[in-house]
């Protein structure tokens, strides 16, 4: 078996690109769905409205607030409580959504969520918990991709949503790979 070395890493912003040589396809394969749909990332999963006289359903507001990526610090696995009270007329975006906890919060915040009318008012809670991409979409960290060249080696990019940086994603993912192959090395 060759030697593994990766070269031409490349990050800028959300995006980092890198050369992979020396892994079988299934090694490569392995690593983009792991980074993909199984590692834990934070989400605001469960919303209670306690006010919406808006003209949108408490579900629809729901779902778009459980899209917005929150951030996920290594090692934290608490949920974490999100609440907004807010009245128009106003843009309301994810700034607008106070955390309970300082390491958890919105990764970019300017998502819009709703406009509000005048007099038009929404409050509500979110609690945030880790998920994995496999149960929804709002639990993936970003996209993977790798091309393949008839020399053996594999271009990757990986795109982070903002949960973490994409140098984070793939560490993580490799972490969480040799966690599984211990755990099965374990049951032999």
């Amino acid at each position: 078996m060759s030697r593994i070395s990766i070269t031409g890493v490349e990050e800028e912003g959300n995006q980092m690109s890198f050369k992979l040589k020396g892994v079988p396809v299934p090694f490569a394969n392995a690593l983009r769905r792991v980074a993909i749909g199984q590692l834990p990332v934070y989400a605001i999963d469960e919303v209670t409205v306690y006010e919406n006289n808006t003209a949108f359903f408490d579900e629809f507001i729901a779902n778009r607030i459980g899209l917005i990526p929150i951030t996920t610090p290594d090692k934290f696995d608490e949920e974490v409580m999100f609440s907004l009270n807010v009245e128009g007329p106003m843009l309301v975006t994810s700034a607008s959504l106070e955390s309970s906890s300082p390491k958890v919060d919105c990764a970019n915040k300017k998502i819009p969520i709703i406009e509000l009318g005048n007099k038009q008012v929404l409050r509500l809670e979110g609690t945030a918990r880790k998920g994995i991409g496999r149960r929804h979409a709002k639990f993936q960290a970003g996209i993977a991709s790798y091309s393949y060249d008839e020399e053996g080696e594999y271009e990757f990019v990986v795109e982070s949503f903002g949960q973490m940086s994409p140098r984070d994603i793939v560490k993580r993912s490799l972490s969480l790979l040799i966690e599984k192959c211990k755990e099965i090395e374990k049951e032999l």
